[in-house]
This record gives C-alpha cells, structure tokens and sequence, in this order.
C-alpha cells in the first residue's frame, strides 16, 4: 500500500516535492514554526534524516532555520513564502493521491483503514 500511494503521489507531484519533505512542510505549516526535533517526531524521522531533509529545504528556498532563541543548540524552523506557495499547489495533488490509493475501497472501508492506520500510528508515538 505504502509503495502505491509513492508511486501515486510521484506521478502526481512530477519531481516538485519528494513525500518526506511534504510530510515535513505540512507538519510545519500545522504548528507555524518548530525545532527540528519536534518535526522530526511529527513524521516519524529520525532526527538525522530530517535534520539533512530540512537543509535541502532550506536550500530550496522553502524554509528558513536558525538557532532557537530559548534552547541556542535547537535548530528553530518557519515555512517561507515559497514554501507556502509550493504547499498550495501540491496540497491538491497530493489529496488527488490519497483518493486514488483508496479508490478500489468502499468510501466506508476507506474511512475505517484511514482510522486504523491514525490508531496505529498513535500506539506508537506514545
């Protein structure tokens, strides 16, 4: 199911955006600014992969980091505008994505996976 829904979302995104660093904007955009621990945390990353994801980021222009005035060894990230505008226009496709990996499913069975996979991933996380 997992290597569907990249497929799906590659051909969807056509080389913008890889999933992670989707993963990684969305769950900044949901909190407006985080360490980059916190993020890490938010998808699931060890802090090395999204410590090295948001640096690319960065490079692109999608987000900007910094030292966290609180905790001077935290790295403190916010979106930027091109990182706005680049959610906004792959948001869709990526939603697009999500429907046509659970299109073969019933809506109702669709909605119950999604509940079991959010009950899952919760068990884990605490």
């Amino acid at each position: 199911m997992h290597q569907l829904h990249l497929s799906l979302f590659a051909a969807q995104v056509r080389g913008l955006i890889t999933p992670v660093q989707f993963s990684l904007l969305s769950a900044l955009a949901a909190r407006g600014s985080a360490d980059q621990t916190t993020l890490a945390t938010d998808v699931a990353l060890d802090r090395s992969t999204a410590a090295a994801t948001l640096a690319r980021m960065e490079a692109h222009g999608w987000i900007a980091r910094g030292r966290d005035d609180a905790d001077g060894r935290a790295m403190r990230c916010r979106m930027t505008e091109a990182g706005r505008t680049l959610l906004a226009r792959v948001e869709p496709l990526a939603r697009e994505a999500h429907r046509q990996t659970l299109a073969a499913l019933p809506p109702e069975d669709g909605a119950h996976l999604m509940a079991l996979m959010r009950a899952a991933l919760h068990g884990v996380s605490d």
